[in-house]
């Protein structure tokens, strides 16, 4: 049976997820234990799909930050069962990621009234959770400065005005990507 058009156009923009997931699997399998290989690989499933929804409707479902709320303590609390130390390390070391993503976040939203959106900021707070202390702020770090490089070429090349808004979480996305693949 072959598949019509719609139904293929739906499925299309999220066939790119196993190939960016077999890639983090290849480079990263040997460098990171079971519990870093599940966090990590939950972040760059939500946050993919974050990305595509901001590049469709310029917004990130409240839904989506929900689930990764509650996807994270079901990884998190076996491992106090296991290993009380390093869960208790785990945990601390997600709240700081919390911590600093919300909050750089959240303090960006408020004095530059509202130029980037709540759900950058919930979703950033969110992922710092999966990303901990060590890869929150080189992910935002990578992904602003593509975010901004981007906007600036954009500006340049007349396709934007200074005023125009473009979707940050895929530029977040592609920071987080930079920061699992490769610290």
């Amino acid at each position: 049976m072959i598949m019509d058009r719609e139904k293929l156009m739906k499925i299309l923009p999220y066939s790119g997820l196993p190939i960016i997931l077999a890639a983090m699997l290849l480079l990263r399998f040997r460098d990171l234990e079971a519990y870093d290989l599940l966090r990590l690989g939950l972040v760059v499933i939500f946050g993919y799909v974050a990305a595509l929804s901001d590049l469709k409707s310029k917004r990130i479902p409240n839904n989506l930050i929900l689930i990764m709320l509650m996807a994270w303590p079901v990884i998190i609390i076996p491992g106090l069962f296991l290993d009380i130390d390093a869960a208790v390390g785990n945990l601390v070391d997600s709240a700081l990621g919390f911590a600093i993503g919300g909050g750089l976040f959240l303090i960006v939203y408020l004095v530059s009234r509202k130029g980037i959106g709540g759900g950058d900021v919930k979703f950033m707070a969110v992922a710092g959770l999966y990303l901990g202390f060590d890869r929150t702020l080189p992910a935002i770090l990578y992904g602003t400065i593509l975010a901004a490089l981007t906007g600036l070429a954009l500006i340049a090349c007349k396709k934007i005005s200074r005023k125009d808004k473009i979707p940050l979480a895929p530029f977040l996305y592609a920071g987080i990507l930079v920061t699992v693949l490769l610290q």
